[in-house]
């Protein structure tokens, strides 16, 4: 019997995504019968995998979840705090089993974010070779002139290296405040708050809307869902396309 990588048992355990898997075990925190490993290592069915002294258990049939939540601003994407701050995970009252965050959004952002318990799936979703789109509804101020457009469009620098292009669009313009449509398809750290802070812009307000063809809808702040079967499988297309 092969080995299975770790970050793949990991992953389908349920404890994080297969992203968040791989860098436990460059941080050393995982151990595979004791002795620590490092990545690319393996393990079989009957070994004891720990991740930071929590110990991993591989289920041989498990429920897959897939859940859409509404976050609101004041929530931190984590699933625990050190400085005490509130979590989203304290909102998916009567989700049954553990389910993880796929990617984030900052305490001050809001709006669309995805949990479950699908290491694969999370995997896809994030992995900039996917290209799965991310569309943002962002309040910014003062004004935006033609040239901040053009710039957000055709990619700015942050982080010491320039965004791919974005499709951008105004949608209300009023004075001394902008609503711009966003959407990008990469997942860097807090992306679409540095490019508008990159070329001048205040962001008052950020909201999550879509994530490829995953729309937030009607869903209250705090309110979260299961996915459907039809949402799956637009979600899966759109994974194999890059869309």
């Amino acid at each position: 019997m092969e080995k299975i990588r770790l970050q793949k048992i990991i992953a389908e355990s349920g404890l994080c995504s297969r992203r968040k898997a791989e860098e436990y075990i460059r941080l050393g925190k995982v151990k595979v019968n004791g002795r620590p490993v490092k990545l690319g290592d393996g393990a079989y069915f009957k070994d004891i995998i720990t991740v930071d002294g929590e110990r991993v258990y591989r289920e041989k049939k498990r429920k897959l979840s897939y859940i859409m939540m509404n976050k609101p601003r004041g929530y931190v994407t984590s699933m625990s705090d050190e400085l005490g701050r509130k979590c989203v995970t304290e909102l998916l009252k009567g989700v049954s089993g553990r389910v993880y965050p796929v990617g984030r959004l900052d305490k001050n952002s809001e709006g669309l974010l995805l949990f479950t318990n699908d290491g694969a799936f999370a995997h896809d979703i994030m992995h900039p070779g996917r290209m799965v789109s991310k569309t943002y509804r962002v309040t910014v101020r003062p004004n935006i002139t033609d040239e901040q457009l053009i710039s957000l469009s055709e990619g700015v620098e942050i982080d010491g290296r320039k965004t791919l292009p974005a499709n951008v669009n105004v949608l209300n313009h009023e004075a001394g405040r902008v609503v711009l449509q966003i959407v990008i398809k990469e997942g860097r750290n807090r992306q679409v708050r540095k490019m508008c802070e990159a070329v001048g812009l205040e962001v008052a307000r950020l909201r999550r809307t879509a994530i490829g063809p995953l729309k937030l809808g009607m869903l209250k702040p705090g309110e979260h869902r299961e996915l459907t079967a039809e949402e799956l499988r637009a979600i899966r297309t759109a994974i194999s396309k890059g869309q």
